[in-house]
């Protein structure tokens, strides 16, 4: 133990796996909040901007869209430098798309506000969504600082913890734009955000070997050996870029990003985006009736990923994920169907647990049926699995559009005929897919 202070002492690391999990989580749980960036106050937003269904959907969307191109190459990143100066340049690219939109608001809400601020919006809600690429480093930051025997703890931890941040602001801006009015609440997520980045970039930590090859006398052999002195035991495997190609020349990766754009781009994200105007403009609920409401939804699709995973290593992703799978088309047709209050909130339950528990499938999936390169594949399904988002919520405003306010609930037989298919697919997998007998272990072994 006096050897390794001496080791820390001597090179100035500082930080632990319980803070380096901690604190990237707490980034990941600040930045995913602006998923639901326009969607908490989406409904004001369309009666303000007087935008059609299909644009609104398109404006709710507009985060997703620097998800889908942010998360691939700065979670390559982490393998180079580490996580913390990738999370402090996405908390910075926030900042600067919430600060455009209370400048904004500040001058033309609500009195000029109108349709010709509306490409001004979209380039706040994309900066503004740099956030939620936090996911892709994040993850990878944790997974360094923890021993390979500890981490589905570790993911467990960050997963569940962080993908509750949308949950709140759900709740809490409907409550602060009810008390305070939409420019002073957005205010108040800018200073949240601010306070979080200053946060992490106080006791944030890079994982040891990381701080050690900072070191100009330490190659990159020496860093590995004093960073195990200290623990660690999970290394940047090298040649991410290679592996990022080798996993998209493989045809099952890309099965894999259809089935969690479905489940989770495609369906939990928009969800969770989508739920606060569903409440209030079908169900007429108020503003922070209709965001506690979608926050329900959205802590508890978190949450049940934990429990997803294990059913999924105990009985495998295919199976899990079919009847996952079939527990979404159920749920999404319960809320096409209905139009009173408990069978609608009976299927965004149902929805939710088949979600949650498929986002958990289908990364059962990936040492299975990508062993060779098992951290690009989960880039490129956690990257492009965000883009169903860009595709689900403009339909859902489209259907609107062509059928007015019953179009709010016949919406979601979108999600029904999309969850269908995967159904589907698994199938298809689990008996034409390729021989997985002991692909999973030879994966770990690398």
């Amino acid at each position: 133990m006096a050897e390794n202070d001496d080791l820390r002492d001597e090179h100035d690391v500082s930080g632990s796996p319980q803070r380096g999990l901690t604190m990237a989580t707490f980034a990941f749980f600040a930045g995913l909040t602006t998923i639901v960036f326009y969607g908490v106050a989406g409904p004001t937003f369309e009666e303000a901007l007087g935008i059609s269904g299909a644009l609104l959907g398109l404006l709710l969307s507009s985060p997703h869209i620097s998800k889908v191109l942010l998360r691939v190459p700065f979670g390559a990143w982490v393998d180079d430098i580490g996580g913390k100066k990738p999370l402090l340049i996405l908390f910075g690219l926030t900042i600067v798309g919430i600060a455009g939109l209370v400048v904004i608001l500040f001058l033309y809400y609500p009195d000029d506000f109108g349709s010709h601020l509306y490409v001004p919006l979209l380039i706040c809600g994309i900066l503004a969504g740099a956030g939620s690429a936090t996911f892709s480093v994040g993850i990878a930051q944790s997974s360094y600082w923890y021993p390979a025997d500890k981490q589905g703890f570790a993911m467990g931890f960050f997963g569940g913890a962080g993908n509750m941040g949308p949950g709140m602001m759900n709740y809490l801006i409907p409550v602060a734009i009810g008390a305070a009015g939409l420019t002073l609440a957005y205010a108040g997520w800018l200073a949240f955000m601010i306070v979080a980045a200053v946060l992490y970039a106080i006791f944030g930590a890079n994982p040891y070997y990381f701080q050690f090859i900072r070191e100009d006398d330490m190659s990159d052999e020496d860093a590995e050996n004093a960073a195990k002195e200290l623990g660690q035991e999970v290394f940047p495997p090298g040649g991410t870029w290679d592996s990022l190609k080798n996993s998209s020349a493989n045809r099952w990766t890309w099965v894999l990003v259809f089935l969690y754009t479905v489940s989770y781009g495609g369906g939990f994200t928009a969800l969770s985006t989508w739920y606060p105007t569903y409440w209030n403009l079908f169900h007429g609920f108020t503003l922070s009736t209709a965001g506690l409401l979608a926050g329900i939804f959205v802590v508890y699709g978190s949450l049940i990923r934990i429990p997803g995973g294990s059913l999924s290593d105990r009985f495998g992703g295919e199976n899990v994920g079919i009847i996952s799978f079939a527990i979404m088309v159920a749920g999404a047709g319960i809320v096409t169907f209905s139009t009173a209050f408990i069978p609608a909130v009976v299927g965004m339950m149902v929805l939710g647990t088949g979600m949650g528990v498929a986002n958990a499938a289908v990364f059962e999936l990936v040492p299975k049926y990508v062993p060779d390169a098992v951290g690009g594949a989960s880039g490129w399904i956690g990257g492009i699995g965000g883009a169903g988002t860009l595709v689900v919520l403009p339909l859902l405003g489209a259907v609107v559009d062509i059928y007015g306010q019953i179009g709010y609930a016949r919406g979601f037989a979108v999600i029904a005929a999309l969850s269908a298919i995967s159904v589907a697919v698994l199938i298809l997998l689990k008996f034409f897919g390729p021989d997985t007998s002991g692909a999973a272990d030879e994966a770990a072994l690398h």
